[in-house]
């Protein structure tokens, strides 16, 4: 099942649609976390902009396209200019875990920001997106050059340390319906459409995108939802879901179990 994204209008944004520019998705206690990092080119002049973008190659994805594969060759970075990019990890029995969904403004493709080594987990498009590499030889030569870009990628990695950091403490001492209730109430939060039964999270997410995020099976999230519904806690609404309670999601998050 999918979670539909509203048609939103530019220019006549929902007043609860909080903007997604500059905004991360990811499984984290820090409520401050959720706007994501500073977007890496706002501390720079239009002249070290422009320098920044003359180095780099643009490239358009459509959803679901792969942007880095791990264990592949890495070489720089990708700034996303529009859409939204997953990151994700693999286990060698295939199995995989979400670590966040970055927006506009933000960078992919770390840990390592320049060249020589190999990507640690895949970035895809979740949506079509527009992104400009920024090849690791020139990056490091621009880095050296302008302090705002160098202090930018610091702060970009400093945050998506902190980010991974909460990722793996919340799978290792939370439970999966604690981690469910915990992703229904951040995406309300970033996502979130006022409605008559409640408030409709305006994002395209699958139950399988659900699952990669909190840990779990996509069967495992399709009945879990559907017990939520049966207790009137979510409802689905033309393949939209719809949190009618959030109070009993704020206790589950609390004090849920398996």
């Amino acid at each position: 099942m999918m979670l539909q994204a509203a048609n939103v209008v530019r220019g006549a944004v929902p007043a609860a649609v909080r903007p997604a520019g500059s905004s991360s998705l990811l499984l984290t206690e820090n409520q401050q976390w959720i706007g994501g990092p500073p977007p890496l080119m706002d501390k720079l002049s239009p002249r070290e902009r422009e320098l920044v973008l003359k180095q780099g190659r643009r490239k358009v994805l459509n959803r679901g396209q792969t942007l880095f594969s791990q264990g592949g060759k890495h070489d720089g970075i990708w700034l996303i200019e529009s859409g939204r990019i997953r990151v994700f990890y693999t286990s060698p029995l295939g199995r995989e875990i979400t670590l966040a969904y970055w927006h506009v403004g933000n960078f992919v493709g770390g840990p390592e920001v320049f060249e020589g080594t190999v990507h640690q987990w895949s970035g895809v498009a979740s949506s079509n997106c527009s992104v400009v590499h920024l090849p690791g030889k020139e990056l490091r030569s621009l880095a050296a050059e302008i302090p705002n870009l160098a202090i930018g990628l610091i702060e970009g990695l400093t945050f998506k340390g902190k980010c991974y950091s909460a990722l793996a403490q919340m799978l290792g001492t939370r439970s999966i319906t604690q981690r469910l209730a915990h992703l229904l109430l951040h995406l309300v939060e970033l996502y979130g459409v006022d409605d008559a039964d409640g408030t409709v999270i305006a994002a395209a997410f699958t139950h399988a995108d659900i699952a990669h995020m909190v840990g779990a099976t996509r069967q495992w999230v399709t009945i879990s939802l559907k017990r939520m519904q049966e207790k009137g806690i979510v409802l689905t609404k033309r393949s939209q879901i719809v949190v009618c309670r959030t109070d009993v999601l704020e206790e589950m998050r609390g004090h849920g179990s398996d």
